[in-house]
């Protein structure tokens, strides 16, 4: 009987002590509901509205309007050379110089012949004039007559024929001077003084190529056809030259034509453009990003390309509300370059949106922004994505 009771008063005490934990549980759990978490750091931006260009962007190769490899027309030593390589001639400048002494020859004799021929053309004239009278009046016969006659028409062609033979010999003393026919730059030189230099050599002496003005032929998808087409007939397009890296302006200059066929295997249109090259920026045979304006668009919205993000139904970002909460927005954008995008539909100008940060986010949590410095060394979402595999 002592025994039962002590277990009685035992248990007792036990259901005692797990109500007086219960109580206390209840009382500590509103406390720890009642505690907020923080809020989550960010960078943010706001969205901007102003006059955005856009562009197509392309890839092209930069060709010189005219290129001419200087050869000789004729066979001879070349005694002169007043060029220097890479120099800046211009059209008619001589470049070199072949020997005359066998041409001057040529052409001395040429006249010798001519002047012999017409020396010859005037005796029979004037044997014609003697005949001719004595023929009338039965002195002479008329196969003299016509017999002198023949024989200064005979000589006329020749003295025509060795005119003919003048002038070929100049021309081929004209040829011992080699000029530049246009405006350009020079390359390697191929042939040195002193050596013998042939019309059929293949390199020429040197080439010239045409620097100033200069094309850049580039391609663009056959599906901005239509839109180029159209802002063609409204004018000239504007098309700039940027380096490799995108971002050093080479030059600026206009869009000349659209070819006339698409490259059916690679779905592209070519394009050609010119530019005045005032600062040798382009050079021929240059890699460079070609970006064609086709129009300037007024009241854009813009907003750094970090503040996108994708999901499974597409580009959102993430919005900040006057209470300082967050919300996933859909939105549809496309690539301006250089770090920014156009905002075509899902938001409104001066909206603010988290740039940096994302990764912690959730529908709304609560936001603090981060501004100035301490924005600058936050880096927030960088930091994690260098981190990832």
């Amino acid at each position: 009987m002592r025994r039962l009771s002590i277990a009685l008063i035992a248990g007792l005490l036990v259901a005692g002590g797990g109500a007086l934990a219960a109580r206390r549980l209840q009382h500590s759990e509103p406390v720890q509901n009642s505690t907020a978490p923080p809020p989550v750091p960010v960078v943010s931006g706001t969205v901007l509205s102003r006059e955005v260009p856009i562009y197509l962007r392309g890839v092209g190769t930069v060709i010189a309007f005219n290129n001419v490899i200087i050869r000789s027309q004729i066979t001879g030593q070349l005694t002169k050379i007043s060029f220097t390589q890479g120099q800046t001639v211009k059209n008619g400048d001589v470049l070199a110089e072949i020997d005359q002494r066998p041409y001057q020859a040529q052409l001395d004799q040429a006249i010798a012949n001519r002047d012999r021929d017409q020396a010859q053309v005037e005796n029979a004239e004037a044997n014609l004039n003697r005949y001719t009278p004595l023929a009338k009046n039965g002195w002479a016969s008329t196969q003299l007559v016509d017999t002198t006659k023949a024989q200064v028409a005979q000589l006329q062609a020749m003295v025509k024929y060795d005119e003919g033979v003048i002038e070929q010999a100049k021309t081929n003393l004209s040829y011992t001077r080699l000029t530049s026919p246009i405006d350009g730059v020079t390359g390697i030189r191929q042939i040195d003084i002193g050596n013998i230099i042939h019309p059929t050599d293949q390199n020429g002496l040197v080439d010239v190529t045409q620097i100033q003005p200069i094309s850049l032929l580039f391609s663009l998808p056959q599906t901005d056809f239509v839109d180029i087409n159209r802002r063609m007939a409204d004018g000239p397009l504007k098309v700039l030259a940027y380096a490799q890296d995108d971002t050093t302006k080479l030059d600026e200059g206009q869009l000349d034509l659209v070819d006339n066929q698409i490259v059916q295997t690679t779905g592209t249109i070519r394009l050609r453009a010119s530019f005045p090259n005032a600062k040798r920026n382009l050079w021929p045979g240059e890699l460079v990003n070609a970006r064609l304006l086709l129009e300037t668009r007024h009241d854009g919205l813009t907003l750094a390309a970090s503040a996108v993000q994708q999901g499974p139904k597409g580009a959102y970002v993430w919005v900040i509300g006057t209470d300082q909460t967050v919300q996933p927005r859909p939105i549809e954008v496309s690539d301006l370059g250089g770090g920014k995008v156009l905002i075509r539909t899902g938001l409104q100008p001066n909206e603010k949106v988290v740039l940096d940060g994302q990764y912690r986010l959730q529908q709304g949590v609560r936001v603090q922004e981060l501004t100035g410095d301490a924005a600058k060394v936050a880096d927030l979402q960088s930091s994690v994505e260098e981190a990832l595999p």
